[in-house]
């Protein structure tokens, strides 16, 4: 079955002609020095320099298993190609959106409920790995890992220096945005040009004007896009009023140089944008405060997602050698060298170091008050980052209620399978009762 599924939802990949080009073998078998071989693929190659010390001080200080960490160019593209020809290593790592619910859904990952590791992650993205399950299983199936978060940037120095607060409510982040305006400095900066930079205010509105399930919501008929997302698509077409002119004009390059420079007072991005905004003004004191969607603040949700997990494999042949792997992953010095490198948020609890750019988002991050990102639920298929940018460019009377319409029908052209999957389990447990 597993293959099967797995086979149908990639067959465009060998349509396409996809290169295989530095395949591995499976890392299940015995070295020729005895000890077991545990082959984790990640797809951030940006950690590289991360891995190869984790997997350095693993192998130095272990004797009978050894790490090898891969993280190539390509990364998903490579695993589905393997996961096809059932070449599969023992352990991937992988972020927490719509590519681990379809491996999870073709019945790939290993219940890792007994891991103890598993006791030490931070609920808030325990429940996040939930809600990317299309239909509901028994276990846990990734240990997450490391996580960003999404708000608004804002240059610390401008801030201080007129006396504007970080706001709390929407009253006040307008309030906010129409006395930066008035000072002759521009509030915002957007940079919609590239359309996936729509997705972040989308995003980062989203997890507190909705609930964080909601699109399992619509595939189970309780409520539609037309209704949950009209208030996401009032305000983010509010930034508009204080942003650049033509913010279609101007790529995520063009934002992050721009901020860099002073040329606005707050960017409306996620955190991973710091080190590009850094490459032009490595100076820049920058914050981040989690967008206040709400006119009350105990309603406001940080936009935070598991930027990285691990899944076991089921076809890992030794899983004791790949749980000690995992716990020494998991151990805290390991993590925070992880975070050092690549910064962000450490999924597990305890006392790690957060960046400085995030401490406003601490209190949140504490509280478990966070939520995935929508977009991790929406087929690429749909493309709704091109929605969002067409619904913004869209000056009519009935703009709001064309994007909305079409992002429901969209919807269920591109999930009328999996609309009926859930539909089926949710008569079976009906049913049941």
């Amino acid at each position: 079955m597993a293959k099967r599924k797995i086979c149908q939802a990639m067959a465009v990949v060998l349509a396409l002609g996809m290169c295989t080009t530095g395949l591995t073998g499976c890392g299940n078998e015995k070295r020729a020095d005895g000890k077991t071989e545990i082959e984790v693929v990640s797809y951030k190659p940006e950690a590289v320099k991360a891995f190869e010390k984790i997997e350095k001080q693993f192998n130095e200080t272990h004797d009978d298993i050894h790490l090898t960490i891969s993280s190539p160019n390509e990364a998903m593209t490579i695993l589905k190609t393997r996961f096809i020809r059932e070449d599969y290593p023992d352990i991937i790592a992988i972020g927490g959106d719509i590519n681990y619910s379809n491996f999870l859904d073709a019945d790939l990952f290993e219940d890792i409920s007994d891991l103890d590791a598993v006791d030490n992650v931070k609920e808030a993205y325990l429940d996040m790995d939930k809600e990317l399950e299309f239909i509901p299983k028994d276990g846990t199936y990734a240990l997450p890992y490391a996580a960003n978060a999404a708000g608004v940037l804002y240059n610390k120095d401008m801030f201080a220096e007129n006396g504007w607060k970080v706001p709390t409510t929407w009253s006040e982040f307008t309030a906010l945005c129409d006395e930066i305006k008035e000072s002759g400095t521009l509030p915002l900066y957007l940079g919609f040009k590239d359309t996936w930079t729509c997705l972040a205010p989308w995003n980062a509105l989203a997890v507190g004007l909705c609930d964080s399930d909601t699109c399992n919501q619509v595939n189970m008929g309780n409520t539609t896009f037309e209704e949950a997302y009209s208030p996401v698509a009032d305000k983010i077409r509010t930034l508009l009023d204080y942003a650049e002119d033509n913010p279609y004009a101007y790529s995520y390059n063009d934002a992050c140089t721009a901020f860099a420079r002073g040329e606005s007072a707050m960017y409306t991005i996620g955190s991973y944008a710091i080190p590009q905004i850094k490459s032009v003004n490595p100076d820049m004191n920058i914050g981040s405060f989690t967008f206040p969607a709400n006119d009350n603040e105990a309603d406001n949700v940080l936009n935070s997602g598991i930027d990285l997990q691990l899944s076991v494999m089921k076809a890992c042949k030794n899983k004791e050698a790949a749980y000690e792997v995992l716990e020494y992953l998991y151990s805290d010095e390991t993590i925070q060298t992880y975070l050092d490198d690549q910064g962000g948020i450490a999924c597990k609890e305890g006392d790690f170091a957060i960046p400085d750019t995030l401490e406003d988002m601490q209190e949140y991050i504490k509280d478990n008050r966070m939520s995935d990102y929508q977009d991790h639920h929406y087929p690429s298929e749909m493309s709704v980052d091109a929605m969002i940018q067409t619904y913004l460019l869209d000056t009519g009377d009935n703009a709001k209620e064309k994007f909305l319409k079409k992002f429901d029908s969209d919807w269920e052209r591109y999930n009328r399978d999996l609309i009926r999957e859930v539909q089926d389990y949710q008569k079976e447990q009906e049913d049941a009762k």
